[in-house]
This record gives C-alpha cells, sequence and structure tokens, in this order.
C-alpha cells in the first residue's frame, strides 16, 4: 500500500483544520499523487471551526493522525527529544497497526516533527470532533510517552496538563490517567478518583464508575488496534480496586 493510499483511506475529519494544514505541510514530497496534482482526498467535508451539528465519527486514522501530532508535542516539551521516546512511538504504533502502517505512520511523524505547532488550536479541533473516550485514550498515550524514558519531567507535565485542558479533560480524569504512571501510596485512590478517606461503599461506586468510564467497549469504533491501550487503562482500574481492597481489607 502506497502512503497517499494509506493516508487518503484513513483519515475522516482530521484532513480538516489546523490539523489537516499540519499533515498538508508533512506529507510534502512523501505523497506521489501530489506530483500530477490529483486529490488526495475525495469526498471529506473539512472541519472550518465553529459549532458542528453532530460529532462525526472518529475513524481510526483521525485517531493516529491527532496522536502523532500531540506526541510530537510533548517530546519536544523538555527542549531535546530522547531516543527512548521515539522509540516508544515507534513500538506503540507497530503493536497497534502492524509494522508497514507504523511505517507510514513515522514518515508522516517525522515530517510533523519538524514542524512549529500552535497546540491551542489542535485541541480544540480533537475536542469538538472527538468523543471523550478517545481523547482519553489520548491522554493516556501522551503520559506513556513520557514515562518512557524512565521518568516524567515538570516539562512534560505541563504540556500533557494544558494538552488535557484545551481537550476539555477534566481535573479527575486528568489527575486518574496521570496516576496510572506514579507509585504513591495515595494513587489507587487517585487512579478511582475517590478521596483516602472514603468509605468502602464510596470506593465500590467509584470502581464501577470507572468501569464503565475506561471499558474497552468504550474506543470499539476506532478498530482493534487500539484495544490493546483501552485494555491496559482497564487493568490498571482493577489492579488499583484490588490493592485497596487488600489494604481496606474488603
Amino acid at each position: 500500500m502506497s502512503l497517499s493510499k494509506w493516508i487518503g483511506g484513513a483519515l475522516g475529519w482530521s484532513f480538516g483544520g489546523p490539523i489537516g494544514a499540519i499533515i498538508g505541510v508533512a506529507i510534502g514530497s512523501l505523497i506521489d499523487s501530489m506530483s500530477n496534482g490529483t486529490a488526495i482526498f475525495e469526498g471529506d467535508e473539512p472541519y472550518r471551526g465553529g459549532r458542528t451539528r453532530q460529532k462525526p465519527q472518529t475513524q481510526s486514522g483521525d485517531f493516529e493522525v491527532s496522536l502523532l501530532i500531540l506526541a510530537s508535542i510533548v517530546i519536544k516539551a523538555d527542549g531535546k527529544q530522547d531516543q527512548r521516546e521515539l522509540d516508544y512511538v515507534r513500538q506503540q504504533f507497530t503493536g497497534m497497526y502492524g509494522k508497514e502502517r507504523a511505517n507510514h505512520a513515522f514518515k508522516l511523524f517525522k515530517n510533523i516533527n519538524k514542524q512549529q505547532i500552535s497546540v491551542r488550536p489542535v485541541c480544540l479541533q480533537i475536542r469538538q470532533m472527538m468523543d471523550h473516550a478517545s481523547r482519553l485514550q489520548l491522554l493516556h498515550f501522551l503520559f506513556g510517552i513520557a514515562k518512557s524514558d524512565g521518568v516524567v519531567t515538570e516539562d512534560e507535565v505541563k504540556e500533557i496538563y494544558r494538552i488535557s485542558g484545551y481537550l476539555g479533560i477534566n481535573h479527575r480524569d486528568y489527575d486518574s490517567i496521570k496516576a496510572m504512571f506514579y507509585n504513591s501510596s495515595e494513587t489507587a485512590y487517585k487512579v478511582l478518583e475517590v478521596d483516602k478517606n472514603a468509605s468502602v461503599d464510596e470506593i465500590k461506586k467509584a470502581y464501577r464508575k470507572m468501569v464503565k468510564k475506561y471499558h474497552p467497549d468504550k474506543l470499539i469504533h476506532l478498530g482493534k488496534e487500539h484495544q490493546k491501550g483501552a485494555e491496559e487503562k482497564f487493568r490498571q482500574v482493577q489492579a488499583a480496586y484490588e490493592q485497596i481492597q487488600k489494604e481496606r481489607g474488603f
């Protein structure tokens, strides 16, 4: 499969708006069909900002491109690009999409990574067009990138926090996902979005709520390739609950 066919068949709403502009610059000489002026994308309604009638279905390619752009922002947050972070992105994409598609994605990523990206408009497009569960999955992946070199720096935390705000992710959801990448006595409670002094009934109720929020079926529309990441979040919720059960003895 050529790179142009892969991109043309993968994207929906992300071909328009600020994300589409970034993709367009990144494509450059990579797209073979650009040489003869052939349209790469046909039938897609571009994003123009403002209010929409209804959120369109986020396709796997929309999620993929959004992830590449946000990953580039986080990797550069601390002023350097650690090879372990780049390797993590490639490894995760290979695991999700297979070697061929991951290679296409990483070629695009390297060209995205050369650009100065304005965070706010990109995130606002994602917020407007992407469902909440998919946005939470993006956030989880970004913390994974930040942690891949062994430590999440303060600059990376600030950048991810800024991104989460623009994405419309509330503080409790942000703290829950962030806690999945830290080990402390309060981590399990933060994952479940409850106070450490919460009652057993409150903890059980919170657990049921988080199971629904992070259930892998929430991302079924993105395809099987994204189930692995969703299942990881789900397991972390279960592990947090089991840890509290053990500590509290219920």
